[in-house]
């Protein structure tokens, strides 16, 4: 049996770090410019939370978990069957106080009317109650003088 050298091993190891340095030389890149880095790999955004302005159940589900998606894309649909009562329901509260609102405005109305004719009336009264008193004040002016008998009242 032959022995081995003694020198074989590390002379292979010193050729093959000799090799590996040429090669690490020749293929290494050039250096990129102070303050820049350079490398392959992906960016996972964190996660973002997400709220509907209102509350209810959803309906279908448009995107899956971990799925790309852009600004405006439909990420889900709500069950609009609850809003859409609400809505009506809205509607008809509207519709009762716009009745209620021509109502008040039409009483309004008729008691400007009422208004004007009791002021009409007063005026009215207030006419007969001067030519009353002017009356009077002419009988008084009248039995005075003697222009009339006491006995015509």
């Amino acid at each position: 049996m032959k022995q081995k050298p003694k020198y074989l091993v590390p002379t292979i190891l010193v050729v093959a770090a000799v090799a590996a340095y040429f090669a690490w030389t020749k293929l290494d890149t050039p250096a990129l410019p102070e303050g820049i880095v350079g490398a392959n790999g992906r960016i996972e955004a964190t996660e973002i939370d997400i709220a509907a302005l209102t509350g209810g159940r959803i309906a279908d589900i448009a995107a899956a978990e971990g799925q790309v998606v852009n600004a405006g894309d439909v990420l889900v649909q709500m069950d609009v069957v609850q809003l859409n009562a609400q809505k009506r329901q809205a509607e008809a509260q509207l519709r009762r106080a716009s009745i209620a609102i021509e109502t008040a405005k039409a009483m309004v109305a008729q008691a400007e009317a009422q208004e004007r004719a009791a002021e009409a009336a007063v005026d009215q009264a207030q006419a007969m109650a001067d030519a009353a008193a002017q009356k009077l004040a002419r009988s008084e002016q009248l039995v005075k003088t003697n222009a009339v008998s006491q006995q015509v009242f």
